[in-house]
């Protein structure tokens, strides 16, 4: 096995499981129900896994992407509403990401915010626009692990771990009413977060890029289950150092400054500014997954021909979506929204999306006659069952318990 094959999965899951929707959704639930979310996190990491090496397995043996699939399993008028709002749920989260990164570059360089949009976007675009797919993969999979800082300031910091592993039972807080919708609405927001079907479009078309074939499956299992477990080490620890440094204070962060400070409580300046390096390359992985998700599903969808290795006179539409997402989600947050309210927004009604695209993956994966001997294992099979069930309660419950609970506020 290529060692290096691992930073798709380290992207994938960093741009899923820490990105601004991740970063205050979890430190929120940390702060105010303690260890109450983990099981949480565990389970949605699960979820995510099982996709995500479903999708991968029909890159490898079928070189097909998601919406390449979609389409044959759903029939074209079905999966063109998948398309849209997979594409209207794209464009919001590339926004918050965009969002995200201006704010980071604020805090590490004192830039006004205007400034670091332009610049935030100018650099995101560079770096896709000039490396080739696999150095998008290390430059912003390796230098966003620097996010690890995260989890050395929560055992710094030295929390009871046998509560934290209790965390892991599936259990709600003692709340009643109101409180208890809200605690439904982190559950469902956490949920959603890390199953982000923009994961599983940009890791599939990533194994269609990277030329994998029938014998990489196990690869792709590895890569998969390694990548995601990593994002959920980190988010948990985020969790637990939401409710460590913010918990006791009685502060419930909204903010991604607050986020980044809480690395200064047991670490100073220097984990501050690790911390912050860490989220800017997180997030700016998330912005060029995202984007790139979005340009894939057009051009898959369309068939049109798509690529990172393909230049803009080869594959001009998909070379123009996928900058167009990065110029809109800049225009979007010039007229000043707040990118964690948007990325909330985005968290929420993704949920909808999640069984039109994770469906037609779990059938096509499961299809004897497509797939021969890398057909899913009953295990597999199962576990996709299972999900899919999960995934479409949180479908039907997202929407209403934000408007419920007013995105969480009570």
């Amino acid at each position: 096995m290529n060692l290096a094959e691992l930073v798709l999965g380290v992207m994938t899951a960093l741009g899923g499981f820490v990105d601004v929707g991740e970063l205050v959704f979890v430190a929120q639930a940390g702060a105010k129900y303690g260890y109450a979310a983990v099981w949480v996190l565990a389970l949605g990491t699960i979820g995510i896994i099982v996709y995500c090496e479903m999708a991968g397995r029909i890159a490898a043996v079928r070189r097909q992407a998601v919406f390449d699939v979609v389409p044959l399993r759903l029939g074209r008028r079905l999966a063109f509403l998948a398309l849209f709002m997979a594409t209207a749920v794209n464009l919001i989260t590339c926004s918050a990401e965009i969002g995200g990164i201006a704010i980071t570059l604020r805090l590490l360089f004192g830039l006004p915010l205007q400034s670091a949009l332009v610049l935030g976007t100018l650099g995101i675009l560079a770096l896709v626009a000039i490396l080739p797919f696999k150095w998008i993969e290390r430059t912003f999979g390796l230098l966003g692990l620097c996010m690890i800082v995260f989890a050395v300031a929560t055992v710094r910091l030295g929390p009871d771990w046998a509560a934290v592993a209790r965390g892991l039972i599936p259990q709600a807080p003692p709340l009643a009413g109101k409180e208890a919708l809200v605690f439904a609405y982190f559950v469902v927001g956490i949920f959603s977060s890390v199953m982000m079907a923009y994961e599983v479009y940009f890791y599939a078309s990533g194994g269609v890029e990277d030329k994998w074939q029938p014998e990489d499956t196990k690869m792709n299992a590895i890569i998969a289950g390694l990548g995601s477990a990593l994002g959920s080490v980190l988010a948990i620890a985020i969790l637990v150092l939401g409710h460590l440094v913010f918990g006791p204070r009685a502060i419930v962060p909204d903010s991604l400054d607050a986020i980044a400070l809480a690395c200064a409580v047991p670490l100073g300046k220097a984990g501050l500014a690790i911390g912050l390096v860490g989220i800017l390359f997180a997030i700016g992985g998330a912005a060029a997954e995202v984007s790139l998700a979005g340009a894939y599903n057009y051009a898959q969808f369309f068939g049109l021909p798509w690529g990172r290795a393909k230049s803009l006179r080869a594959a001009p539409k998909f070379n123009l979506v996928w900058a167009a997402f990065l110029v809109a989600g800049m225009l979007i947050m010039m007229t000043g929204v707040d990118p964690v309210h948007l990325v909330e927004y985005s968290v929420i009604f993704s949920a909808a999306v999640l069984p039109l695209t994770y469906w037609p993956i779990l059938r096509q994966s499961s299809d004897r006659n497509v797939m021969g001997e890398h057909a899913n294992s009953r295990l597999v099979s199962a576990l996709g069952w299972i999900y899919l069930v999960l995934i479409t309660i949180a479908a039907a419950a997202g929407v209403p318990l934000m408007f419920l609970t007013h995105a969480g506020q009570g």
